[in-house]
């Protein structure tokens, strides 16, 4: 029976080599190249968010207003009148003012959404507000505890400092004492000329 010698594996074909470094050069080739942009076919218009916003609560203050109902209603009453007064041949919406109904939900459908937008805008504003405003209290609460500390340290210091009541009792105290010093003093000078008289009385010739 012939030995069976061990396989070796020998070098790959030349075929094959070049086709996988094809491969790979193809595909780093798509992973560096950006994808190309599909055609569009509504073209991109670009709208300024923050205008449009502005321009949405303007026209939503607007119809919260009472101008906004005054001219509303004067526009619907002529649209009446011209359509159930005016001749026959002029009038463009007869009765039943489908038209007016029309144009009502028209615009009815377009004022829901700007005031959506304006309220969005407001409830915005007023996170930032409230951020603002919690920010300012945390501040003023760490501003307030700081002083409430220094105030108890300069209470604990001013525990061994006289006070101004402590002071005049102590100053009211050494003007009594000065005061009975004099008057002891006076009594005692009062005493000694008693007891010495003067020269000249002692010496007196009109007594001898």
């Amino acid at each position: 029976m012939p030995e069976r010698r061990p396989r070796v594996p020998g070098p790959t074909p030349p075929s094959t080599s070049a086709a996988a470094a094809a491969a790979a050069s193809s595909s780093r080739n798509r992973l560096d190249q950006p994808l190309a942009k599909a055609r569009r076919w509504v073209p991109h218009t670009t709208m300024d968010p923050e205008s449009f916003g502005a321009f949405a609560e303007r026209f939503a203050r607007f119809m919260g207003t009472a101008r906004f109902l005054v001219y509303m209603t004067a526009f619907v009453i002529l649209w009446l009148l011209w359509n159930t007064v005016a001749p026959g041949p002029v009038r463009f919406d007869p009765y039943a003012f489908i038209f007016l109904t029309l144009m009502l939900s028209l615009q009815a459908s377009y004022a829901a959404p700007l005031i959506l937008l304006a309220q969005n805008r407001q409830a915005d504003r007023d996170k930032v507000q409230m951020e603002q405003d919690r920010a300012r209290n945390e501040r003023t609460l760490a501003d307030t505890e700081f002083l409430t500390r220094e105030v108890a340290a300069l209470r604990l210091a001013l525990r061994e400092v006289a006070t101004r009541d402590f002071v005049r009792s102590e100053l009211r105290t050494l003007l009594e004492d000065l005061e009975e010093r004099a008057e002891e003093r006076g009594r005692r000078q009062t005493l000694v000329e008693r007891a010495d008289p003067p020269t000249a009385t002692r010496g007196d010739p009109a007594g001898s």
